[in-house]
């Protein structure tokens, strides 16, 4: 992996005073699931939000499952839909990332969890049609990658950034190309590899925020460290291999693990997270039980600048994306105090 950041230009953070409105409930989900990975798609028979996988309230390796739910917002209840195939014999996976282009979601690998613990990740990518509850099996990931970021640019390209693989952390930007169902591999991730960070992107400009790093030692085996990190990602738009990767000066220095993010009102958002991070059950890699945050941050990529604000919304952590619909920004599930696994879609229009 590069050892070096390019620097970026410096940018003000500061603690908004306004507060959220929060906006109408939707329905809640059919029963609790965490570390889901979550899209949305709009066809001509409405906007749906998707949930992919996943993990249940006992919070096991029996637990983790490929369960899916479409909501078809404004018009009804959480629907059942077709579980999600693999190529793996162990079919209930963790840490998979979903995004939607237009009427198709795309969900890329996750993680199997055995009895004995062993962890596998899973190289597959499938499309899915809401419409007809169909899945299509596309080009495998040439690196398979789990706890990674998945963002749409222009609808033409999805970019994996970092994540885990099998053994460690790898520092590479996948990309997939939708049209021609092919990979490539675009400028390498500048800040130190890791897994369960949190990412959006806004136009050609991509914000990713976090994550766990390894760290080795001298008498024992591997460990898990939180980094505090973010850098910005400016695409070519005439190579979108080419990545131009900038530090950016982290809003507040404190890493958090598993936030939701995505893109709202044109402006990259990141909710919750825990600055703890943990193993899948909810226990941190230091033996100590995580709490979720209650933080939002917004960046503005114009101005170069962050807005925060703490304490301002109901904490939740282990999640996979961030959804938007008319301005307002939702998690689908999660984990809330004491690691409990949610079934709440938990809504949040905020007013920086």
């Amino acid at each position: 992996m590069l050892k070096r950041l390019i620097k970026g230009l410096c940018v003000n953070v500061f603690v908004a005073a306004s507060y959220p409105v929060l906006a109408l409930e939707l329905p809640a989900l059919p029963e609790p699931v965490s570390n889901n990975a979550v899209a949305q798609v709009d066809t001509p028979d409405g906007h749906f939000f998707l949930s992919f996988m996943g993990l249940g309230s006992g919070k096991t390796h029996a637990d983790v499952h490929n369960k899916v739910w479409a909501l078809n917002v404004g018009k009804g209840d959480w629907k059942a839909m077709k579980t999600v195939p693999a190529s793996t014999h162990i079919k209930g996976r963790l840490a998979a990332t979903a995004v939607g282009v237009g009427e198709y979601a795309y969900i890329f690998g996750g993680y199997t969890v055995a009895q004995d613990h062993t962890e596998i990740s899973v190289p597959d990518v499938y499309r899915f049609d809401v419409q007809k509850d169909e899945y299509l099996k596309l080009a495998s990931m040439p690196v398979p990658v789990d706890d990674s970021v998945a963002l749409n640019y222009n609808n033409q390209y999805i970019y994996l950034i970092s994540g885990w693989h099998n053994d460690g952390n790898v520092n590479l930007v996948q990309v997939y190309d939708i049209a021609n169902n092919s990979w490539s591999q675009a400028s390498p991730f500048l800040g130190d590899a890791v897994f369960g960070q949190a990412g959006a992107i806004t136009g050609n400009t991509m914000v990713v925020c976090d994550g766990v790093k390894t760290i080795a030692f001298a008498d024992k085996r591997r460990g898990f460290d939180a980094k505090a990190q973010c850098l910005k990602g400016i695409i070519d738009p005439q190579n979108p291999t080419k990545v131009s990767w900038h530090s950016l000066a982290h809003p507040t220095g404190k890493a958090h693990y598993r936030m939701a993010a995505g893109t709202i009102n044109g402006h990259i958002v990141f909710i919750g997270g825990s600055p703890n991070p943990y193993n899948y059950d909810g226990i941190g890699y230091n033996g100590k039980p995580s709490s979720p945050s209650s933080q939002v941050w917004r960046f503005d990529v114009d101005s170069n600048k962050w807005q925060r604000q703490e304490h301002a919304l109901k904490a939740t952590m282990d999640h996979r994306g961030l959804l938007e619909y008319e301005g307002v920004a939702y998690r689908i599930g999660g984990m809330g105090e004491k690691q409990q696994v949610l079934d709440v879609v938990t809504p949040y229009r905020y007013t920086f």
